[in-house]
């Protein structure tokens, strides 16, 4: 391929399966060129725990997407998630003394607001600027140039377990990737399917999958609210094969293809071949039994997202609606659910701001993926396919610093 230099590789490494998505820039515009997916057995709820299936599945799933891009892959993107993951709000407060607020002064008021306490276990992922405070003047987005007193930063910072995020980067490393960089996956995903009036505005994501359900709230064009869920996909297909007495295999083809979560949506008499264990010959049951078993379980899902944002005076903060996207949210239903707990429009969210083989990655499953081509389109850094030295831990978290300060 000519012009290597412009190709991005995004790679969700999920709990339920790794998808690499190749995009290639041409000028402001970004084509998917390749798509490859592979099943995932070596994380649970988003954290590593077997090393090598991690590997093998990410390394097939890459060579998929190196075939359909007629490329090859030496670096990506990738994305964390987790209960690991952990968001915090924090302010800072410098003196300016009557003059002009420059650059300089802004960094200053940064460091000055995440000077806090991180356990030694943890490491500052993103550090994102949310409004900053010209002696008593608001929701001011760049001070540069202007005269105060005082200048004040509000800032949400994003951390994570070391030895998850490292465990990641070792995976890709082993893999023979390297690490461009590392972004949250809720990020991500937001870059992917929302509008930027509902990042304005006020509006709710949630990235469904399979082991975990990843909530940011997106408001004045800044993250101000994250959330990590440890219930996901996998939960539905578990109640399913216990409620229904059915291999976690099958449990997880009924769920594709027959999954609904209100009762009142499933017409009368309509059945489904349910496959038994042990040998058994399979069964025929109601497929109004398969809703009353999602129906509490994704209830749930969702009422704790709500709890979690109010219990933070959140309830008022996202009038745009709430956006779902993720592999788990194919239910049919599922908005209904989510309209019913919060109160508030709710859509299904498909990647949307890409060409090439859109078709392909119009889904919910690819929002992440997507989206982490769209984060290394505004990193500092473009990728070398060429280039296949092990990138320094350290430094992947010094240039996610530098990329939030370049597209923010």
């Amino acid at each position: 391929m000519q012009g290597n230099e412009k190709i991005i590789v995004g790679l969700d490494i999920g709990t339920t399966k790794i998808t690499a998505v190749v995009g290639e820039m041409l000028g402001d515009e970004i084509n998917v060129i390749g798509v490859g997916t592979h099943p995932s057995t070596g994380l649970r709820k988003g954290t590593v725990v077997n090393i090598e299936s991690t590997v093998d599945s990410i390394k097939k799933a890459v060579e998929e997407a190196e075939l359909m891009a007629g490329c090859d892959i030496s670096s990506v993107y990738v994305g964390i998630a987790g209960n690991h993951i952990k968001g915090l709000n924090s302010h800072g407060i410098i003196a300016i003394k009557g003059r002009e607020i420059t650059e300089q002064d802004v960094e200053r008021v940064i460091d000055a607001a995440k000077a806090v306490a991180i356990p030694t276990d943890r490491e500052i992922l993103h550090v994102i600027p949310q409004e900053f405070i010209v002696d008593d003047m608001e929701s001011i987005q760049n001070p540069v140039g202007m005269t105060a007193i005082r200048l004040e930063a509000k800032i949400h910072i994003v951390t994570a377990a070391v030895s998850s995020a490292r465990n990641i980067v070792k995976c890709c490393n082993k893999a023979g990737l390297e690490v461009c960089d590392i972004a949250l996956e809720s990020l991500a995903s937001g870059e992917a399917v929302l509008t930027d009036e509902e990042k304005e505005l006020g509006c709710l994501i949630a990235d469904m999958g399979g082991g975990t359900t990843d909530l940011a709230l997106f408001k004045d064009n800044n993250l101000k609210f994250i959330y990590e869920l440890t219930l996901g996909g996998h939960n539905l297909t578990n109640d399913i094969s216990i409620g229904l007495r059915t291999p976690l295999p099958e449990a997880e083809k009924i769920k594709i293809e027959h999954g609904t979560c209100v009762s009142g949506n499933v017409r009368s008499g309509a059945t489904i071949d349910v496959p038994a264990v042990g040998g058994r010959a399979p069964k025929k049951l109601s497929k109004g039994i398969l809703a009353e078993i999602l129906e509490p379980r994704v209830e749930e899902i969702f009422s704790l997202l709500k709890k979690e944002l109010f219990a933070h005076g959140l309830e008022n903060s996202f009038p745009a609606g709430f956006v779902l996207t993720g592999g788990s949210v194919v239910l049919n239903g599922i908005t209904e659910i989510a309209e019913s707990v919060f109160n508030v429009p709710v859509r299904i969210g498909e990647p949307n701001k890409i060409g090439g083989l859109k078709d392909i990655v119009r889904n919910p499953a690819y929002a992440t993926g997507v989206g982490l081509v769209i984060f290394g389109s505004s990193a500092s850094c473009k990728m070398d396919l060429k280039d296949t030295q092990t990138q320094n831990f350290s430094g992947i978290f010094n240039k996610i610093k530098q990329w939030f300060k370049d597209i923010i």
